[in-house]
């Protein structure tokens, strides 16, 4: 099932939604109506009980090269735009979405992602980089700080060495370094990048979603948790796992010695 919009390409095939950013020419940079239709997309995620997995990526040379400036008016005399406005309205709910989404959620960077297009993909759960793209916390090369949950994500990720040195200098971060530093899962090949994101995500799709989607909620809680809080997080999780029907089937299908067919319920 393929959908019609003008900035994103979105499809659901087989358990898999597949949207993609579709402004290469501006490599992917989000505009007001670019935010409006993945807004929607994601809605119909949550929405649609066929959706397993998803798959967020770019068209083009880039992934997304963050908020597209031309979309704002900051010239000389104008009054000073409201940029904390755009994030809690634009940013803050996308990155809320796809954290919090209930399945798992794939990324698949395939080329330069600056801004809050570098800090996007890391809201996701597993993000896949060809071996030519980048990431590059370009936000203080015009006097802002890095959002769309950088400064939260980054020292967590790398370290508050590291994170500090990306945020401050603003310097390109090569996919390889990204993986080697633990930003990212792994590097691809450029040309092979689109087929290992879609394997896998067709792979995910197959699987327990729904304990899967358990697995997700207990690491991002692990983060501010204290131990003892995980500990009681892990026993109502475990519960809510233990009656569920993919539950049932992983059993049986063991005991009986066959492949399972899992419904992601």
């Amino acid at each position: 099932m393929t959908m019609n919009f003008e900035h994103i390409l979105f499809s659901i095939e087989a358990g898999v939604a597949l949207l993609s950013l579709n402004r290469p020419d501006q490599l992917n940079s989000f505009n007001a109506q670019m935010h409006g239709e993945v807004k929607e997309a994601l809605k119909q995620v949550r929405q649609n009980p066929d959706v397993r997995v998803l798959l967020l990526t770019g068209e083009g040379r880039g992934f997304c090269a963050g908020q597209d400036l031309s979309d704002r008016n900051v010239a000389p005399g104008s009054a000073a735009p409201d940029l904390g406005e755009s994030i809690e309205k634009f940013y803050n709910p996308l990155i809320r979405q796809l954290r919090d989404l209930p399945l798992p959620v794939i990324c698949a960077v395939n080329g330069v992602a600056a801004g809050a297009g570098a800090n996007i993909p890391l809201a996701c759960d597993l993000v896949l980089a060809a071996r030519s793209a980048s990431f590059i916390q370009a936000f203080c090369k015009i006097g802002l700080i890095p959002d769309s949950g950088g400064t939260w994500t980054l020292p967590r990720l790398v370290g508050m060495a590291r994170a500090k040195a990306l945020a401050l200098l603003g310097n390109r971060l090569t996919a390889e370094q990204a993986e080697q530093w633990g930003l990212i899962y792994r590097v691809v090949d450029d040309a092979d990048l689109r087929n290992e994101a879609l394997t896998l995500a067709r792979h995910l799709a197959t699987q327990p979603t729904y304990g899967l989607a358990l697995i997700k909620r207990s690491l991002n809680a692990s983060l501010s948790n204290t131990f003892d809080e995980q500990l009681e997080l892990e026993k109502d999780l475990q519960r809510l796992a233990g009656r569920s029907e993919d539950y049932r089937e992983g059993v049986g299908a063991f005991m009986e010695k066959r492949s399972p067919v899992f419904k992601g319920r």
